[in-house]
């Protein structure tokens, strides 16, 4: 009995590896990275709100992407626009790819001496985000609102630099 016992112990045993064996496959695969161009941003352009004619109790001027501007309150445009530009800025990449805009969070400050007056309240085109064309680019402008309280002297006022900052999708 002891040894049909291990004849049979012994018999399954090879049957179970000789099925084992043969239940089993294998394959290979290789592995691959591909680095993709930098997303890169660069200034083409400054902003300006242009010539403005203030009343005493001010207001706000609106300059759009693409450069238009309208006026709340007691703001005026004279017909002398001055120079008069959103910020332009020049997105570069792999062609094709997706990015996100993020724009200026607060406001920045902008004087002539000791008067101030702020810009916020940031747009863009494109927005929320932007494509690169085939040739890995892509022109971002940026808009945004002055803030005029009235009174401020006249003059030039100057002020920033704002950060616009842009990453792959």
């Amino acid at each position: 009995m002891k040894f049909f016992a291990k004849l049979l112990t012994v018999t399954i045993v090879v049957f179970t590896t000789t099925l084992s064996a043969h239940s089993q496959a294998s394959a290979n695969a290789n592995a691959s990275a591909t680095i993709v161009t930098p997303i890169a941003i660069a200034n083409a352009a400054d902003m300006n709100f242009g010539n403005i004619a203030v009343i005493a109790t001010g207001g706000t001027v609106i300059l759009t992407p693409a450069g238009a501007r309208s006026v709340t309150g007691d703001v005026t445009l004279p017909a002398v626009t001055g120079t008069v530009s959103a910020a332009s800025f020049n997105v570069t990449g792999q062609a094709n790819f997706t990015y996100s805009i993020t724009l200026p969070a607060a406001a920045i400050t902008i004087t002539n001496g000791t008067d101030n007056m702020d810009v916020d309240t940031w747009t863009s085109t494109p927005t929320p985000t932007g494509t690169l064309d085939g040739g890995g680019a892509q022109t971002l402008n940026v808009g945004a609102t002055l803030t005029v309280a009235g009174g401020e002297s006249s003059g030039l006022y100057t002020g920033g630099p704002f950060t616009v900052t842009v990453n792959y999708n």
